[in-house]
């Protein structure tokens, strides 16, 4: 059974924010490959770290909203891992959406 979850991505995009929307676009293609249904993605542009992170001092938010399986999240989580351009990723799972009445 699919469940909701809403991701958060800190993606480490060094330089212009052009780069960004090809990380996003490459994730988007990487969740619906694992068979996601997305609902929703807000970009909510570049924000300063309260505490720098290294030489990191800021990084650009998206929020995905997407069904999925537990068990293709576990295998997108590994990926994410590896991914230099994702400075960190959070997951909350959500409750389904209720249909409504006609």
């Amino acid at each position: 059974m699919s469940n909701r979850y809403e991701g958060l991505f800190i993606l480490n995009v060094k330089g212009s924010d052009d780069s960004a929307g090809v990380v996003i676009e490459r994730w988007t293609k990487e969740l619906a490959a694992e068979g996601a249904s997305i609902e929703q993605v807000q970009r909510m542009d570049r924000r300063k770290f309260t505490y720098a992170a290294g030489d990191l001092a800021s990084g650009y938010y998206v929020n995905f909203v997407f069904t999925l399986e537990p068990a293709a999240l576990l295998r997108l989580k590994a990926k994410l891992v590896l991914d230099e351009d994702v400075y960190r990723s959070f997951f909350v799972r959500l409750p389904l959406k209720k249909a409504k009445a006609a």
